[in-house]
C-alpha cells in the first residue's frame, strides 16, 4: 500500500515539474513575442519601426465617420427624364474610407480664414491675396430680381449661421481647405504624441514657421522653417531620449509613416465614393445582395417620412415646387427656405447627414459624360495629376518660402495661392517614373480614354492625325485673364462662334440636390458639372480620408 502511495506521490511530483517547465517555456515564448518574423531579431532594440508597429489601426480624423467599402451600381437606374445619358449604370467597387459626418460649415471654414489672417496678415501687400483668395464669394446670394442682401452680409459670419454649410466656395478653395485641414490635424496629433513642442501650433506659427505634413515626413528638421527646437524626437520605446551611463544619447527618431500616428490627407471625395456613401445600399443588404436599388439616400420612393414618430415630415431640404422653398408660414415642408443647419434631418445608413438636399457638393473628379468602367472598375476617378517633390541642386527637397509663393489668376479674375510657405515644391513626374510602366505613362491623366470622339465637331474617322489641336474632343471656350505689372486685370473673353461645348479639363463634378433643386436631383446617381474656379449659393463640400488597413472595422458574422 505504501509503495502505491509513493508511486502516486512521485507521479504527482513529475507532473508538477512538467507543468512548471511548460509554464517557464510559455513565459519564455511570450517574452520573445516582439521577435521579428523575418529575422528573429527583437524589434524593440532595433530600428524596426514598421515591424514594431505592425497591426496598429488607423484612427478616424476629427469629424469623420467610417464608410465600409464594397461593390455597388454606380449610375442612374430610374428613368432619365432629362435625357442627359451621362450616368448610365456601371458596376464599381470602392475601398473603405472615411467621410465628413456633415457638410463643412461656416464655423469650420471661418476657423481656416482666421488662421490665414493670423499667419498671413492681409494688411501686408505680399500676403493679401492669400486671405482674399481663400474667402468665399458672398455675392453669390445676389439676384437681379430678388432682395438677398441679408444673406450677402450675414450668411458667412453671423453666429446664427455658424452651423450651416458654407457656400460661395469654388472647387479650388475647397481643395486648399482640405490641405490646410490635413496639416492642422496632423500638427495636433504629433503634438499630442510628444513629437512637436506643446503650443507651437498657436504660439510659434508665423509666415516663416509653418508645419506641413509632407515636409515633416520627408525632412522633419525642415518644417517650422527649420526651427528644430519645435520638432522633438523620441527613442525607440516612444519616450524622450536621454543620455546613457556612458554619456551617449539613446538612438532617437522622428515620427514617420511607419509610426502609425500620421493620418492620411483630408481631400474631396471622388465621385464614386460620394455616390456610394450617399446611396448607403448597405442598409438593405440581404446576405450578399442588395434588395433593390434606392432612389434616395433613404429607403422608399418618397421624400416624406413614413415612421410613426415623424410621419409626413420631409427627409431633406429641397425645392418642393415653383415658388415653394419651405412651405407656408406656420408649418414648413422641410423647415428651411434657404440652407438649413447640418444634422437637421436624419442620417443615412452610414451615419452621414444631408447627402441629399441642403447644398450640392463638390467632388474631386473632372467631368466627362462617360464613366469608363471598361478601363477601371476599382476606385474609379478621373483627374489624376501625378507629381513628385522637387529636389534642388544641393540634393535636398525645395521648400516654398514667402518669397516664392505661387499665385494663379482664375478665369473670373480671382487671385488664389496654389501653395503656401512650408510646403514642398511639386513638379510633374517624368520619364524617370514612367519609363516601361504599364499602369501610367504621363503625369496628366485627365484626358485618358475620355471616349466619345464622335461628339467632337472636327472628328474624322479617316484622318490619321487624330491628335491634332483642331480635333480636340471638347472644343470649349478659352478665356484668358492676366494682370499687368501694375496689377491691372486684363480680360480676354473668348467670343468665338466655333465653340461646341462648355466641357473642358477645368469643370468638376458636383453631386446631390440642394435647397434650390427639385426632388429629381436628390438621387445620388445624378451628376452635374460646374467650372472649378466659380462658386454658387447652392454648392458646398465635405471632406473624405482614405482608409489604410483592413476593409472593415469589426469582425463579420453571418446573418441568421
Amino acid at each position: 500500500m505504501s509503495m502505491k502511495v509513493n508511486k502516486i506521490v512521485a507521479l504527482q511530483f513529475m507532473m508538477s515539474m512538467v507543468l512548471m517547465l511548460g509554464t517557464a517555456s510559455c513565459s519564455k515564448k511570450s517574452s520573445s513575442s516582439n521577435a521579428s518574423r523575418a529575422t528573429g531579431w527583437d524589434v524593440d532594440s532595433q530600428n524596426g519601426t514598421a515591424a514594431r508597429n505592425a497591426g496598429k489601426k488607423q484612427q478616424a480624423g476629427p469629424g469623420l465617420v467610417f464608410v465600409e467599402g464594397g461593390t455597388f451600381t454606380m449610375g442612374k437606374v430610374q428613368d432619365d427624364v432629362m435625357h442627359d445619358w451621362n450616368n448610365t449604370p456601371t458596376q464599381q467597387h470602392v475601398q473603405s474610407f472615411y467621410m465628413d459626418e456633415t457638410e463643412v460649415t461656416n464655423g469650420m471654414y471661418l476657423e481656416y480664414l482666421e488662421w490665414l489672417k493670423k499667419v498671413f496678415p492681409p494688411t501686408e501687400e505680399n500676403y493679401k491675396n492669400i486671405y482674399e483668395g481663400a474667402s468665399p464669394d458672398t455675392l453669390v446670394w445676389r439676384n437681379r430680381l430678388g432682395y438677398n442682401e441679408t444673406m450677402t452680409n450675414n450668411y458667412l459670419r453671423h453666429p446664427s449661421y455658424a452651423n450651416y454649410p458654407v457656400v460661395g466656395v469654388n472647387w479650388i478653395q475647397a481643395t486648399e481647405f482640405s490641405k490646410w485641414r490635413t496639416d492642422r490635424v496632423n500638427e495636433a496629433v504629433l503634438e499630442k504624441n510628444g513629437y512637436l513642442k506643446k503650443g507651437a501650433k498657436t504660439q510659434d506659427v508665423t509666415a516663416e514657421s509653418i508645419f506641413n505634413t509632407e515636409t515633416y515626413v520627408a525632412s522633419p528638421t525642415s518644417t517650422y522653417g527649420g526651427n528644430e527646437e519645435l520638432v522633438l524626437k523620441k527613442n525607440q520605446r516612444g519616450k524622450r531620449p536621454k543620455a546613457g551611463k556612458d554619456g551617449v544619447e539613446e538612438k532617437n527618431v522622428y515620427a514617420q509613416r511607419s509610426s502609425g500616428v500620421i493620418l492620411p490627407e483630408y481631400r474631396l471625395p471622388t465621385e464614386a465614393e460620394w455616390e456610394y456613401a450617399a446611396a448607403a445600399d448597405v442598409g438593405q443588404r440581404e446576405y450578399n445582395i442588395y434588395k433593390g436599388q434606392k432612389k434616395y439616400p433613404w429607403s422608399g420612393d418618397y421624400t416624406r417620412s413614413s415612421k410613426r414618430k415623424n410621419k409626413g415630415d420631409q427627409l431633406a431640404n429641397f425645392k418642393q415646387g415653383n415658388g415653394d422653398y419651405g412651405g407656408i408660414a406656420g408649418w414648413s415642408d422641410d423647415g428651411a427656405d434657404i440652407t438649413n443647419g447640418v444634422k437637421s434631418y436624419a442620417p443615412n445608413d452610414f451615419g452621414l447627414y444631408d447627402m441629399a438636399g441642403n447644398v450640392a457638393e463638390w467632388v474631386q473628379d473632372v467631368y466627362r459624360p462617360m464613366i469608363d468602367n471598361e478601363a477601371n472598375d476599382f476606385n474609379y476617378f478621373r483627374g489624376n495629376l501625378y507629381g513628385k517633390n522637387k529636389i534642388g541642386k544641393d540634393g535636398k527637397i525645395e521648400i516654398v518660402t514667402k518669397d516664392n509663393i505661387k499665385y494663379d489668376t482664375l478665369s473670373n479674375g480671382k487671385i488664389v495661392a496654389r501653395n503656401l510657405p512650408g510646403e514642398i515644391v511639386q513638379v510633374p513626374v517624368d520619364e524617370q517614373e514612367t519609363y516601361l510602366r504599364q499602369n501610367f505613362s504621363t503625369s496628366d491623366n485627365i484626358n485618358y480614354r475620355d471616349g466619345d470622339k464622335q461628339s467632337s465637331k472636327y472628328f474624322d474617322f479617316g484622318d490619321e492625325a487624330e491628335n491634332k489641336a483642331d480635333q480636340a474632343m471638347y472644343n470649349s471656350p478659352k478665356h484668358n485673364v492676366t494682370t499687368d505689372s501694375l496689377g491691372t486685370m486684363i480680360r480676354k473673353y473668348d467670343k468665338s462662334s466655333k465653340r461646341t461645348t462648355l466641357i473642358d479639363d477645368n469643370v468638376r463634378v458636383y453631386k446631390g440636390g440642394s435647397w434650390r433643386d427639385r426632388a429629381y436631383w436628390l438621387d445620388p446617381a445624378q451628376r452635374r458639372y460646374f467650372p472649378q474656379d466659380m462658386a454658387t449659393d447652392y454648392i458646398g463640400f465635405r471632406c473624405a480620408m482614405s482608409r489604410v488597413g483592413s476593409k472593415s472595422e469589426k469582425r463579420k458574422s453571418p446573418r441568421n
